[in-house]
């Protein structure tokens, strides 16, 4: 009997991928969107498939389906999207986190909460543990994603602890590869973007801030594994790639890929913007024999052959 999965943000850039993989692995999906950032484009191919169902479905509404396994990714991830209506970002990461728990309470399921990086805001620890609590500005520009995956991760926990919810959690850093929106303001497809179609490459700050990139099939992976994870193993668990990149040396390395002659100009960092971010992974190494395979120059060329097809 095949495994009946909820995707909520199925049709956006990593849930299409989760999609895809779960069909290819025999399960019975159904994608959840509402289709604000997400895009039918990502999961057209798909559409053919009888055990592939399309909702569209915003998650602050209750969804009354019978399912084994909810992965919950809906909620806009780059800051263009979700600080152009912060209050229905809260709402998605709020309501849509008690709506899919109530889901999984009622029907047994097991549920994986999509969190982030974010949670940690801008860190005072460096390299990050899942143990670091963070330091967040609660009243700042990007609060409304940070404050809401944190209250969503706390809900997930006293779901757990209240109700016996079988629960997952995982914070995931900075994922790249097909499918970004090009229009989502992410350091990756920004340069990408920038560098095909010849624009000078914007680096906020002054591109020393580092980032760790992973490509979004090893990430798939890792979700997947603590889906399937031993039962009472909750998280939170890091995934991201623990190699760190300045922002600068990312913009240089995608000059040299795209051949571009574009210029490199420096604007003004945005409000609380973290100056590091890099993953501890150890536990998903321990417990999930999990860490990323792919490094960032193939995972960039398959990005950059992506792009072109769309430029």
């Amino acid at each position: 009997m095949r495994n009946r999965v909820l995707i909520t943000g199925g049709a956006g850039f990593l849930g299409s991928h989760l999609c895809e993989r779960l069909l290819e692995e025999g399960n019975d999906v159904i994608c959840a969107d509402n289709l604000f950032t997400g895009s039918k484009d990502n999961i057209r191919h798909l559409m053919g498939n009888p055990y592939f169902e399309f909702i569209r479905h915003d998650v602050t509404n209750p969804l009354f389906v019978e399912v084994d396994e909810i992965y919950n990714l809906a909620c806009p991830a780059s800051p263009v999207h979700y600080q152009y209506n912060p209050i229905k970002t809260t709402k998605t990461s709020v309501y849509g986190a008690l709506n899919m728990l109530g889901l999984a309470k009622r029907t047994g399921a097991r549920i994986l909460q999509a969190s982030t990086s974010e949670v940690y805001g801008d860190p005072e620890i460096h390299p990050q543990p899942e143990h670091y609590r963070g330091c967040v500005n609660p009243i700042g520009i990007r609060s409304c994603y940070d404050e809401g995956k944190r209250v969503a991760e706390t809900l997930f926990f006293d779901y757990y602890r209240q109700h016996k919810v079988d629960i997952k959690v995982m914070r995931i850093f900075n994922t790249y590869g097909p499918r970004m929106n090009p229009n989502d303001g992410r350091v990756v497809s920004n340069f990408i973007v920038q560098a095909l179609k010849g624009q000078p490459i914007t680096i906020y700050g002054d591109g020393r801030q580092t980032r760790s990139f992973c490509y979004v099939d090893d990430l798939v992976e890792g979700m997947i594994k603590l889906m399937k994870s031993r039962r009472g193993f909750t998280g939170p668990v890091n995934m991201g790639n623990p190699g760190e990149f300045t922002i600068g040396e990312l913009a240089n390395q995608v000059i040299a890929m795209t051949g571009t002659k574009s210029e490199i100009i420096y604007k003004p960092l945005p409000g609380d913007d973290p100056m590091q971010r890099k993953p501890v992974i150890k536990l998903a190494r321990e417990e999930l024999s999990w860490e990323p395979t792919i490094e960032l120059e193939e995972g960039l060329k398959k990005t950059i052959q992506y792009f072109k097809t769309l430029i």
